[in-house]
């Protein structure tokens, strides 16, 4: 019974929170779309803690997806043991960049009294469940090793069962405790997605990058700075 709740019914659970609650949230309080930031209360560590957690996180999410969509072509890439190797060394990179922007995040927000008191309870969830999945992310890859390998055999056919609406709870039941607690974490962090500040990356700021610049021009004259004796 526990197995078919965690990963025959929690999946159901989190996508439908998933969705539903932000076409809700979106509808209702769009103007909480944000990542709410904290930037001016503090800048530097907000830096070198965001940066490397978004190119960490943003590489581990792709490769998932890459993994999930095109089973076969990753399975050929793995064909040759050193393609194996670029592919494994350069997704622990992306994990442990992850967990270190995440940490100083964390240390960054506990070691603020500004900050600390404008953390919300919704901002602890986030912290804890990142953890969580990046954790487990990290033990799967050091206790379960060459995952890209054996993730397109085990896990993709069990989220593949999911989207069927016929989960193979089995496939899961087989799996290590590492890859179990993973596969957990992850479907947490999708149910809570929506209820934090994670909802930012709906409504990423990806126009500018292609918005031809901006010319500002001057409606009045300048004041000119005056001479002094």
């Amino acid at each position: 019974m526990l197995n078919l709740m965690l990963y025959g019914v929690l999946p159901y659970l989190a996508i439908g929170s998933f969705f539903c609650v932000s076409v809700v949230r979106y509808l209702k309080m769009p103007f909480t779309f944000s990542s709410l930031s904290t930037q001016f209360l503090e800048s530097k560590q907000l830096f070198w803690g965001s940066v490397p957690f978004h190119i960490g996180i943003l590489t581990l999410f792709a490769g998932h997806l890459v993994g999930f969509m095109f089973p076969r072509a990753v399975m050929a890439w793995n064909g040759m043991p050193v393609r194996l190797l670029i592919l494994e060394t350069a997704a622990m990179i992306a994990a442990f960049l992850a967990l270190v922007g995440l940490t100083a995040l964390i240390v960054r927000r506990v070691g603020s009294a500004r900050l600390r008191a404008n953390t919300t309870v919704m901002d602890v969830l986030v912290y804890l469940t990142l953890l969580m999945a990046i954790g487990t992310g990290l033990w799967v890859a050091l206790a379960m090793r060459w995952g890209s390998a054996w993730y397109t055999h085990t896990l993709v056919p069990y989220l593949w069962s999911v989207f069927k609406l016929n989960p193979d709870v089995q496939l899961m039941v087989d799996m290590k405790l590492p890859a179990q607690l993973h596969v957990i974490s992850a479907f947490l962090l999708i149910g809570v997605f929506s209820f934090t500040r994670l909802v930012h990356a709906f409504v990423a700021p990806l126009p500018y990058l292609w918005r031809p610049p901006q010319q500002v021009i001057w409606n009045r004259a300048r004041r000119e700075p005056q001479a002094h004796d």
